[in-house]
């Protein structure tokens, strides 16, 4: 995401720059490197393109997107398009004289670049905040670790996603009789998406802590 934005921001102001201060092309080098260029990164937007049958399930029906891998997408597309819109604006200076289309292809490929970088820092936004995890699985998890004893109880719990269908979670529980955390962890253990488990124990009045 900031390095799409990046990009975005060095293409555009280069751009502004191009219209005030003009620089000779030398248009077929320059066509010819950019087609090159278009050509490895379709190559590329085809091998990371997202096939419907590679988006992971949840059990509770939910879509998981790898968002990794989603940015690494619109990198090579922003790529491509940064490509596409140099070698139209050569053609266009090459043959009818317009070198302004340079300058100006550059600002319209930033705007759309910075367009993907903000809506792809929208659908991440939520795992920073546990937003992404339905609240559903909050609650089995918290249902799950105090099912043991009727002291238990789950003082904080963060759940975020590490992958399609995978999760993290990070668990406080407080008891009367506090437990060693692996037995904690084996309360989770008939949830297979749960692939990083941390759980601090602790007792209530905090004369006795455990964590791993």
């Amino acid at each position: 995401m900031v390095v799409l934005a990046i990009i975005a921001g060095l293409i555009a102001w280069e751009s502004l720059g191009r219209f005030f201060e003009p620089r000779d092309i030398s248009f077929d080098e320059a066509i010819l490197v950019a087609g090159v260029g278009l050509l490895v990164n379709l190559l590329s937007v085809y091998l990371l393109r997202d096939e419907p049958h590679e988006h992971g399930h949840s059990h509770d029906g939910h879509h998981h997107h790898d968002h990794n891998r989603r940015a690494a997408y619109l990198h090579v597309l922003a790529d491509t398009l940064t490509s596409g819109t140099a070698i139209f604006a050569l053609l266009t200076g090459k043959y009818f004289g317009w070198v302004w289309m340079d300058p100006l292809m550059g600002i319209v490929g930033s705007i759309v670049i910075a367009r993907w970088s903000y809506g792809l820092l929208r659908d991440t936004s939520g795992i920073l905040i546990d937003g992404s995890v339905p609240l559903e699985t909050f609650d089995a998890i918290i249902e799950a670790l105090e099912c043991d004893a009727p002291d238990d109880l789950v003082a904080d719990l963060h759940v975020w996603p590490l992958g399609p269908g995978k999760l993290a979670v990070v668990a406080s529980v407080v008891s009367d009789e506090p437990k060693a955390p692996d037995h904690y962890k084996k309360l989770l253990a008939h949830r297979p998406e749960l692939v990083h488990v941390t759980v601090e124990v602790n007792q209530c009045g905090g004369h006795d802590e455990h964590d791993q």
